[in-house]
């Protein structure tokens, strides 16, 4: 499928590629038309068409182009791609992992097939798939560094922190200033439970940039301290990198249904939906598709753009505030919403001791403020620090919150948030009652 001089299509399909990429999708149509015409089974073409069609929003149409393109040529490595990179986009993993396996076999040295084969693995959450391509990446170009970076991260989050230190440390070494191989080790020496090493790192951190609040979170933590909350530095990108395909791997990848419980519940005190609700961490709106739209407002708010824009999509959110949950609820005026709910987002925020009595003031009269935590030991602090990174609160201490705060009826049930590496994660959801 290599193209030649003699290549009757390689202008047209150069030309077409061009018209895709910048959006001028009418014309990149007359153009394969073109193509078709003079060479009617190039299965270029049809991959092309695939790429068109997509980004036209028909994915139906995508899908047949991209197999017909593959049933045409089988073994030709870069319309496999295609196809397996759209199927990853539409959360199909396990034929897009198949699929990306028999392009890495085809092109084992084609380092874009890499790339793919690679980005194929993280959107499916399969690291160990992703950490054994990024290996053979890596004795490919046993320099770059972009490939050190991958590995040295999936392998810390596989559990694997002395070989994830190790690659941090070879990037270190290279550049003693590179901050994102610093913060790489620093979080690989904390899972360890390496703090005296961490701090070392922090200490070099602070000094190349002293106000930088993730360089002094991650400090906090190396000192063994507990931070008040993730800076949101932290938490804007990494949910702006799941939010394509946050949706599927929360439902069905780790068996998140606190959106479907609590709808359920809101719905069955409201059936009349003549209610106003503020989603603190909305996120891809997953509890607003649950509640469908409102006789009234339902607002969402989330630090991450990208999926506030996920959200939007689903056409149920009168608006949106791209703000820390913490400022939204201080912006608020009094007695507003008759819901507010903050699902899954306090193992984030950390200390809630402002958040609460916030949301008592931001909600009307026999309003409802619900919302999750995992749960901490009562043995312990009434913060915890996970090694996941997120926050665990002591239900005594969020029961005391809440009845501080003013809240008369407050309902604790204790349930599995989600699964983890096909582990329950324990946690409570909490309904608290503002009465006259």
């Amino acid at each position: 499928m290599s193209a030649t001089a003699n290549d009757p299509n390689l202008k047209h399909l150069t030309k077409a590629r061009e018209q895709i990429a910048k959006g001028d999708l009418k014309n990149a149509a007359l153009t394969l038309n073109k193509a078709n015409a003079a060479w009617p089974q190039d299965a270029r073409v049809y991959m092309l068409g695939g790429l068109l069609a997509e980004k036209a929003g028909n994915v139906p149409g995508a899908f047949d182009a991209l197999r017909k393109a593959v049933a045409m040529a089988p073994a030709w490595g870069p319309g496999l791609l295609e196809l397996a990179l759209l199927l990853a986009r539409q959360n199909q993993f396990q034929e897009a992992v198949e699929t990306a396996e028999k392009v890495a076999a085809i092109e084992p040295h084609n380092l874009q097939v890499l790339a793919g084969v690679v980005d194929i693995a993280h959107r499916s959450g399969n690291l160990d798939m992703a950490v054994r391509h990024l290996r053979r990446g890596l004795d490919l170009v046993p320099g770059d560094i972009a490939l050190h970076r991958l590995l040295a991260r999936d392998l810390s989050e596989l559990g694997q922190h002395e070989e994830s230190t190790s690659l941090w440390t070879v990037l270190v070494e290279h550049n003693p200033e590179d901050r994102q191989a610093l913060v790489g080790r620093v979080q690989a020496r904390i899972a360890a439970g390496q703090h005296a090493e961490a701090q070392k790192d922090t200490k070099a951190l602070l000094t190349l940039a002293p106000e930088n609040q993730v360089y002094q979170y991650y400090d906090q933590i190396a000192r063994g301290e507990t931070p008040a909350e993730y800076p949101a530095d932290l938490t804007r990108p990494l949910f702006d990198g799941m939010a394509e395909f946050y949706d599927m791997h929360m439902v069905r990848g780790l068996n998140y249904q606190l959106p479907k419980q609590v709808s359920d519940q809101i719905l069955a005190r409201h059936p009349d939906k003549k209610i106003n609700v503020l989603d603190l961490g909305c996120g891809t709106g997953l509890l607003g598709v649950c509640l469908g739209r409102l006789d009234g407002a339902l607002v969402g708010v989330d630090l991450s753009l990208k999926m506030i824009e996920q959200a939007g999509r689903h056409n149920v959110y009168d608006r949106f505030h791209t703000v820390n949950l913490h400022d939204a609820l201080r912006q608020t005026p009094d007695s507003l919403y008759q819901v507010i709910a903050a699902l899954d987002v306090f193992i984030y925020a950390g200390d809630i001791s402002q958040a609460v009595p916030n949301a008592f003031r931001v909600l009307a009269d026999e309003g409802e403020l619900i919302f999750s935590c995992e749960l901490a030991d009562e043995a312990g602090p009434d913060l915890a620090l996970l090694p996941s990174g997120r926050y665990a609160h002591k239900r005594s201490h969020v029961e005391a919150l809440c009845k501080s705060a003013g809240f008369t009826r407050i309902e604790i049930e204790e349930t599995v948030l989600r699964h983890e590496n096909q582990q329950p994660v324990a946690g409570f959801i909490v309904t608290a009652y503002k009465s006259t």
